[in-house]
């Protein structure tokens, strides 16, 4: 019965664990010019990088929270096309599901002696997790440069995975997260990877 009850109790918990929905860290890299007196002033546009489509409400969301992160660190928004400085938005999103690393079954076999005698002991487990859950991997990257010369001033890129059912694999949630994450401490520390929580 003791058995029983405690098996009960551990599916209680799994099922509990299974709700929640896991919030990994953004991982985020940035490298900029040497001279960083043009960064986080004057007018700036967001636009897409190449191979992006901006007229995707995907894309348009990670828009909106690059542009609110940027007029945060000091710049002016400007329409596209005429900002004194120009910002490149990459966006890349991919679904995928982890394969498992161990088997669902595992054998254990103990054994111990002493003064009444010896025994040995057989233990079977058996994880009731199913499948790894599917993924979603977000990748968000932006190129500041100078409109009139082209030169690159600064780069920084953020990777993002949650579990598809996560409230964070959708657009409007996650799009400020990462932002928020790319932009924190701006400029920051050239070529560090640092992870925001």
């Amino acid at each position: 019965m003791k058995s029983i009850s405690l098996l009960a109790a551990a599916l209680a918990c799994a099922g509990l664990t299974s709700c929640i929905a896991p919030i990994g860290p953004v991982e985020v890299t940035r490298f900029h010019a040497p001279d960083i007196s043009a960064l986080g002033k004057g007018t700036i546009s967001v636009e897409p990088a190449a191979g992006n489509d901006a007229a995707s409400l995907e894309w348009r969301s990670y828009q909106a929270a690059v542009t609110r992160e940027l007029v945060r660190v000091g710049y002016v928004e400007a329409e596209p096309g005429k900002g004194a400085q120009i910002a490149l938005v990459r966006l890349a999103r991919h679904t995928y599901r982890p394969d498992r690393t161990r088997s669902p079954v595992s054998v254990g076999l103990g054994g111990s002696t002493g003064s009444y005698g010896s025994g040995v002991g057989l233990g079977v487990g058996i994880d009731l997790s199913g499948q790894p859950k599917e993924q979603v991997e977000t990748d968000l990257g932006v190129l500041i440069k100078d409109r009139l010369s082209g030169d690159s001033l600064w780069e920084g890129r953020a990777s993002f995975t949650v579990r598809s059912g996560s409230p964070l694999a959708d657009t409007a949630l996650g799009a400020p997260k990462m932002a928020e994450a790319l932009f924190a401490g701006f400029p920051g520390e050239p070529g560090a990877t640092i992870r925001v929580p």
